[in-house]
């Protein structure tokens, strides 16, 4: 995927000295989640993010020319057991998930990843425990098969007032000329 870099952040790239970090926005239902690598909060694109230090991992990132779609797997290690009941009671599936790419010496980081979180772990230790998410890229949705059915049924269904396939079975074994006169 081609992206526009911002000329400051290719600025701070080429200096002798780099600070890079990640970022990820998790849209929970009760509140978005947002971390970054780093310590401390920072504020980014008006919104505060908690640092996970080394704590937070992200891996599976890459980039690919074609439409293929990827995954990434975000794990946070050190979660206090009073945290792990929040990630067990807050539905998380199909919720969009983003991760930026920034330096420190820069205001706004790029986003290099977005998608939908789709399988969480826990591994529980007694007093800390490991929260790995599984991130799909939107793309997914490309290979799954579709449930729909060119039927009547399934049609009215999705779209109630609409008749057309009423007309499908009586043209089923209908003996249609065409080109040639009749007989």
């Amino acid at each position: 995927m081609s992206r526009t870099v911002p000329s400051a952040l290719l600025t701070a790239l080429s200096q002798p000295e780099v600070q890079p970090y990640y970022a990820v926005d998790l849209d929970f239902d009760s509140a978005p989640i947002r971390l970054w690598t780093g310590y401390g909060d920072r504020t980014i694109f008006t919104n505060s993010y908690t640092g996970g230090g080394s704590l937070l991992t992200i891996s599976g990132l890459e980039e690919a020319s074609d439409l293929s779609a990827k995954s990434i797997t975000l794990s946070l290690s050190g979660v206090p057991s009073s945290l792990v009941s929040i990630a067990l009671d807050e539905p998380y599936q199909r919720r969009e998930c983003k991760v930026y790419f920034g330096t420190t010496d820069t205001a706004d980081p790029i986003e290099v990843f977005s998608g939908l979180m789709n399988t969480m772990t826990i591994e529980d230790s007694g007093e800390s425990s490991v929260i790995t998410l599984t991130v799909e890229s939107k793309l997914v949705r490309l290979e799954k098969a579709s449930n729909r059915r060119y039927t009547e049924e399934n049609h009215v269904a999705r779209h109630p007032n609409d008749t057309f396939f009423s007309y499908v079975t009586s043209l089923q074994d209908k003996d249609v000329v065409w080109g040639r006169e009749k007989a």
